[in-house]
């Protein structure tokens, strides 16, 4: 096969490309606008394949889309391009509006016509397969609840709110147009590459600085943790594998409060760092006043998938996070590079 990636420079997107290169013969072309978060260097090892093309397109745009299907010829798109962090869209929610919302409604647009001129055999084969969140539920409230396929919508935030509107999109562009789609939810991923951002990186790079570790509230809200090579392994089998028309919950079927997840980093950080001056470094934990809408509690039953499809994940909380760990502790410069911006240079030369 041929794979559209959206947003495959991303933390999700750049870790699927790596999947695919690495474990199968399928050619990727990876589109993506190379916003902020947006980082080609994630992608060092697979570029110089001949099975891998970049593009800098924004899903918005609907002419650039047009002649990227045109001109690649794509047997199946992998929808990752989204503005994912809450936080942003508390503060800015306009760019959530549009690039999951319009966005998405863009490439599904130019998707739906390349379809309908394939030939049947192509045309019977296509899949347009959208990534999405556990966030589109809500949060719960029962301990042993958890969400599945069929759970409410319920979106505390405006990236939430975003992301369940593309999710309606896709599957009403399915039931109206018999466009072959599929959709998958999945909980917080964590692993290389992950940009700093994000809780994990976030405690691990302002550990090894000194920098106070900040924690919303009491730390007690729970997400259930997923590796993001299991789910780059899960995204793949989906789009390879998954019925048309169904949604698939992917979980780590790892619950952690927020608080127990720093308390873990700086525990690891204590171990693989023995000579550091900012041991111990729970020591920097700092609590932090609680942001608006923030959900208690995630937790997905991924049971579909393996029943299903056969997919587990891999990793426990405890050997995915050394890895993680680890990772970063060895990828330093990759990390500088997005402190201090240089990485953006890649991104505002990157050409079509």
């Amino acid at each position: 096969m041929k794979i559209l990636v959206t947003g495959g420079a991303g933390f999700i997107g750049s870790a699927v490309i790596r999947h695919i290169i690495r474990n199968a013969h399928d050619a990727v072309v990876n589109l993506d606008k190379l916003t902020y978060a947006g980082n080609l260097e994630s992608l060092g090892e697979v570029s110089e394949s001949p099975r891998y093309a970049f593009e800098k397109v924004d899903i918005c745009d609907r002419a650039e889309l047009d002649r990227v299907f045109r001109e690649h010829q794509p047997d199946a798109v992998m929808h990752l391009a989204a503005e994912s962090h809450v936080d942003r869209s508390i503060d800015g929610p306009a760019a959530f509006i549009e690039t999951n919302i319009v966005g998405t409604y863009t490439l599904l647009e130019a998707a739906r016509q390349y379809w309908q001129c394939l030939d049947e055999a192509r045309k019977t084969a296509f899949r347009f397969h959208h990534i999405s969140t556990d966030e589109v539920y809500g949060d719960l409230e029962e301990p042993e609840e958890l969400f599945t396929e069929t759970t409410p919508y319920a979106p505390s935030s405006p990236y939430s709110a975003s992301k369940a509107s593309s999710d309606h999109l896709v599957r009403a562009w399915n039931r109206t147009y018999g466009l072959p789609t599929l959709v998958t939810n999945c909980s917080n991923n964590y692993g290389p590459y992950h940009f700093p951002e994000k809780l994990i990186p976030l405690i691990i790079l302002n550990a090894l600085e000194g920098k106070p570790l900040p924690v919303y509230g009491k730390g007690n809200q729970v997400r259930d943790w997923l590796y993001v090579e299991d789910h780059a392994r899960a995204l793949y089998k989906v789009v390879t594998e998954g019925k048309v028309g169904e949604t698939y919950n992917i979980g780590g079927h790892n619950e952690k409060q927020n608080i127990e997840v720093v308390q873990t980093l700086c525990g690891l950080l204590d171990e693989l760092r023995p000579d550091s001056s900012q041991r111990p470094h729970a020591s920097l934990i700092t609590h932090v006043p609680d942001r608006p809408g923030h959900d208690l509690r995630y937790a997905i039953d991924a049971s579909k998938i393996q029943r299903e499809l056969g997919w587990v994940p891999e990793e426990t909380f405890e050997s995915g996070i050394r890895k993680t760990v680890e990772w970063y502790l060895s990828n330093l410069e990759w990390c500088r590079h997005v402190q201090d911006g240089s990485y953006q240079r890649e991104r505002l030369g990157a050409i079509t």
